[in-house]
């Protein structure tokens, strides 16, 4: 599995971005696809899950009610959908895929065998 993440860019506190994790090689239903982000000089972290098919979506709390995980199997494209950003946003977005991924591994980073390049966030406040 081949993945491009794009949509990143320089937004105002308060705005909106949507990124995108477009997909070849595979079909993306049958994995767990996962936004992490990582900030400079901290570690990688976990923003938002979509489990096989779509079946259940799980955020971190710093994100949750702001952030919206989808998929469109038609484009074998993943999408993060960010309101409300606000500077703590501010870093480089990756995502990934996983298969079998258990659901109590689902947010970490060892789960997934596949990433994309990532693409940078920047909040301006």
């Amino acid at each position: 599995v081949q993945l491009q993440a794009s949509g990143g860019g320089l937004v105002q506190a308060g705005g909106s971005l949507r990124l995108s994790c477009a997909a070849s090689g595979r079909t993306l239903s049958n994995y767990v696809m996962t936004w992490f982000r990582q900030a400079p000089g901290k570690e990688r972290e976990f923003v938002a899950a979509s489990r096989q098919r779509g079946s259940s979506a799980h955020y971190a709390d710093s994100v949750k009610g702001r952030f919206t995980i989808s998929r469109d199997n038609a484009k074998n494209t993943v999408y993060l959908q960010m309101n409300s950003l606000t500077p703590e946003d501010t870093a480089v977005y990756f995502c990934a895929a996983g298969q079998g991924v258990i659901l109590s591994a689902t947010r970490s980073p060892d789960s997934y065998h596949y990433w994309g390049q990532g693409t940078l966030v920047t909040v301006s406040s």
